[in-house]
């Protein structure tokens, strides 16, 4: 099976690469090698690699940033997502593209369902429920939310660095959503696509927490593990009391069933892994 990763340097893109079935040939691009907003690049890069599988791990995640750039944002999180499940239906390949709990405005009180009403509330979302209308409805379309991996820029490793030279650290704790273990995301994402599955799915670890409650886990873990040396003051606080050019939806837990009707189990809890994740960084340094 022959297979391409679009965003194959982000965090997603290498737990894919790093996961791949036995068999699989797997060729990875990123924006260093391939401008998915360019249709001609595109064509050129799935005719000649020829996948049998296209997994779409790439996307504008800058959310503040998003609010001032969204031409920007909509180039790369929907146009070029137009783009990519074209040339996948050129190639005859499956086509699986990763999109976010952030299409929904946080009114719920309870876990949105696939077939909820899309209501975005800032330009990221709204970018990103626009590449999920392109990709298609012969597309599988992961939504998922919180992701995180040893790897890259997120914020558990943000907070590790905070706790280790501030003297406290502020977190809101009025968000409340699902963190996710980037190697659990992609084993699915491979899952979901050897069985067939089409369509819209949602996909995070168990459990909700807010953003307050992961900083504290994510203390709790390290200093158990020696990851971290001393504890600091972890102080939630409001949204309000830190406001930021993009509006987060206050309530984005995912009902997930359905997935996991499709994977036959449900997935860890989201403090399993994230003690998996602090021993990884424990060992590697």
């Amino acid at each position: 099976m022959k297979v391409l990763i679009v965003g194959g340097k982000g965090q997603l893109g290498r737990a894919l690469a790093a996961s791949a079935p036995t068999g699989a040939k797997v060729t990875a691009h990123d924006i260093d090698t391939l401008d998915i907003t360019d249709r001609a690049s595109v064509d050129r890069v799935v005719h000649d690699v020829g996948p049998d599988l296209l997994l779409n791990a790439a996307a504008y995640t800058a959310v503040d940033r998003a609010e001032a750039e969204e031409d920007a944002a909509y180039a790369v999180n929907a146009t070029a997502v137009g783009f990519l499940a074209d040339a996948a239906r050129q190639a005859k390949a499956r086509f699986v593209h990763v999109s976010t709990d952030f299409v929904f405005d946080g009114a719920s009180s309870t876990p949105y369902a696939t077939d909820s009403l899309a209501n975005p509330l800032n330009a990221y979302g709204r970018t990103k429920h626009a590449g999920e209308i392109l990709a298609g409805g012969d597309a599988l379309i992961v939504r998922t939310a919180w992701v995180y991996g040893p790897t890259g820029g997120n914020f558990v490793r943000t907070m590790l660095r905070l706790m280790a030279e501030r003297d406290e650290v502020r977190v809101v704790a009025d968000q409340i959503g699902s963190p996710t273990y980037a190697p659990g995301l992609a084993a699915t994402l491979w899952t979901l696509a050897d069985r067939g599955a089409r369509g819209l799915h949602h996909y995070t670890d168990a459990g909700a927490a807010s953003w307050y409650d992961f900083a504290v886990a994510i203390q709790e873990e390290a200093l158990a593990a020696g990851v971290l040396r001393e504890a600091r003051p972890v102080i939630p606080i409001a949204t309000s009391d830190y406001p930021t050019p993009a509006k987060r939806p206050p309530y984005s837990v995912l009902d997930k069933r359905e997935t996991f009707a499709v994977l036959g189990g449900s997935s860890p809890h989201w403090r399993v892994n994230l003690r998996r994740m602090i021993a990884e960084i424990k060992a590697n340094g």
